[in-house]
């Protein structure tokens, strides 16, 4: 019996396997637990969806014509306002205000944003007062502007700049901070120079917040741009829409927003696709 447990304590123990979870099956897991591949064109669903429901809506008369007019009664409305010029020179305006207005504002947005984010002083000097202005709406500076500057083009484009800026400075300034500080620690054991440490650390790291900023940016200009087209304006889509409120002219009215609403979503779609080949270096579960 000693002889029988002597050699069983002899015999080697069974080599414990232990599994390591293969690339590949790894990344399936990551794609079961992510949202999935990107399906092409999918951000043009939503929008038919709706484009669908309407017109079967108008079709199956659920709809007033009164209160929302046919799918393609707007599109015979669009066509003649085409037809005369309208359409064209009005968005010729409103595409000039909003351009201008979000050149002003994003370079005003990104400056000030780069002084309080890269400098105790700056930011003691730009952030309390950019707070205080974010607290301000700028629609709520309208009286006032007129007041200084008239109902001109120059009143138009700064509310615009000013609806720009905000999002850019509050979002750029946030990546700023959030720059991690073992970046830093990192950059003075390598010896970093300072326009080094900008160039290698500080824009990788705040891009992705700049990107967030010039989306939320794109939507204010036209947000902005909605808004000061009917206030004393002589041109523009906004002119166009506040003209045919007053001859009851719903058709018009929706030709308008449609143009404001594809133009925002093509203009998002721009910043999107910048992002992604700016940012190509970035792994994320959009990717």
């Amino acid at each position: 019996m000693t002889d029988l447990v002597i050699k069983a304590l002899d015999q080697p123990a069974p080599a414990r396997t232990v599994s390591i979870p293969s690339t590949t099956s790894r990344r399936v897991r990551l794609r079961r637990l992510g949202p999935g591949r990107r399906i092409p064109y999918g951000r043009v669903v939503g929008p038919l969806l709706v484009l669908a429901i309407w017109s079967a809506s108008s079709a199956l008369r659920l709809l007033d014509p009164r209160v929302l007019p046919e799918p393609w009664t707007v599109v015979a409305t669009a066509g003649d306002l085409i037809s005369t010029g309208r359409l064209q020179s009005n968005l010729l305006t409103s595409l000039q205000r909003a351009g201008f207005g979000f050149a002003f504002g994003l370079g005003a947005g990104t400056v000030l944003a780069l002084a309080a984010g890269l400098s105790r002083t700056g930011e003691a000097l730009v952030d309390g007062t950019v707070q205080v202005k974010r607290a301000i709406p700028s629609l709520g500076l309208i009286p006032l502007l007129i007041l200084w500057l008239g109902i001109g083009e120059t009143f138009k484009i700064i509310i615009i700049a000013l609806g720009v800026m905000i999002p850019i400075y509050i979002n750029l300034h946030a990546a700023l901070a959030g720059i991690d500080r073992r970046y830093v620690e990192l950059a003075e054991v390598v010896r970093l120079s300072r326009w080094q440490f900008l160039r290698l650390v500080v824009m990788p790291g705040a891009l992705p917040g700049f990107f967030v900023g010039l989306r939320l940016a794109v939507t204010g200009s036209w947000l902005a741009l909605v808004v000061i087209e009917q206030i004393n304006a002589t041109s523009g889509i906004g002119y166009m829409m506040f003209q045919a409120q007053n001859y009851g002219q719903s058709d018009v009215i929706v030709v308008g927003l449609l143009v404001y609403g594809i133009f925002g979503f093509v203009s998002d779609g721009a910043v999107r696709i910048l992002e992604r080949r700016v940012l190509s270096w970035r792994r994320t579960l959009a990717n």
